[in-house]
């Protein structure tokens, strides 16, 4: 359909732009070898995020081409959450589209949680092109925005989408933090209901899962729904690959778990957890 956004975002995203600095990429005149999705949001989306980093530079010079991406992406958004609303969601789709410059300025925190946390990081563009985690919490941070303002189902289906993509799987509700990153990312499950503090890590393999669930009463065959089932993650905590921490239980503030840990009771504050019985290794010469 045609939508046709009246508000300012565009202004601010513009504004936004010019106010880049080094690390962050600036130059107009690169170009890239295209990358099409097969979901048209995730391209605008990038494009609108960061224009010097997948060929739109008309963004960095001329406000009216950044409010022509948002027509286009209003009217996705719309066709989008139309069939599960049926109704007119022309106002949820404003309010998200009127949030995409908070969701940038989180976003520019994530690439530089990822260049910090990760030593083989050379530049924010790699970062920003080619890293999976990257990608993946670009779609959950606009995702979570569409499911906040009640387009959970769609939601899901960019989520989804990005979890086709990346092999990391963050449900749209999950609320997560600044300045976080997942490195590698492969195997990578956030549940519904989980919160993540800022200046979080996560390595490949890590669940932040449920660990039993609550049947419903009133159907025998349905699991109960809308209850917390998700761990919180406090600030400044490295979960290493392979890890599982299940149920609604509490991780604190500066806690570092170790590789393939199994973890559901609470953590404290500034607390390591590691694995310190490993099984034995027995190896056997073939010739």
């Amino acid at each position: 359909m045609d939508y046709c956004y009246t508000g300012d975002t565009h202004e601010k995203l513009f504004a936004a732009y010019q106010a880049d600095e080094a690390p962050f990429p600036t130059q107009t005149q690169m170009e890239f070898p295209r990358r099409e999705h097969r979901r048209p949001e995730v391209d605008i989306l990038k494009r609108l995020f960061f224009p010097t980093c997948w060929n739109a530079a008309a963004l960095v010079r001329d406000e009216l081409a950044v409010l022509d991406q948002l027509d286009t992406l209003g009217g996705l958004f719309y066709s989008g959450i139309r069939p599960y609303s049926g109704s007119d969601p022309a106002e949820t789709v404003a309010t998200v589209i009127d949030q995409l410059p908070t969701v940038r300025t989180r976003l520019k925190k994530d690439v530089e949680a990822a260049f910090k946390g990760d030593p083989a990081a050379k530049t924010y563009m790699e970062i920003i092109r080619s890293y999976p985690g990257f990608m993946a919490i670009l779609v959950q941070r606009v995702a979570h925005t569409l499911y906040e303002a009640g387009a959970s189902e769609y939601a899901r289906e960019l989520t989804e989408y990005a979890k086709t993509e990346t092999g990391i799987d963050i449900h749209p509700g999950a609320e997560i933090g600044d300045h976080f990153f997942i490195d590698h990312g492969t195997g990578v499950v956030i549940g519904e209901t989980t919160a993540v503090g800022e200046w979080v890590r996560l390595y490949q393999d890590v669940t932040l899962g449920a660990l039993h669930f609550e049947a419903d009463e009133s159907d025998e065959h349905r699991l109960k729904k809308g209850y917390k089932r998700h761990p919180d993650i406090g600030d400044h905590v490295v979960i290493g690959a392979g890890t599982k921490v299940l149920g609604a239980i509490t991780v604190g503030d500066h806690v570092s778990i170790g590789a393939n840990s199994w973890v559901t009771d609470d953590v404290p504050d500034d607390t390591k957890v590691y694995v310190t019985d490993h099984p034995t290794q027995e190896r056997k010469r073939t010739k």
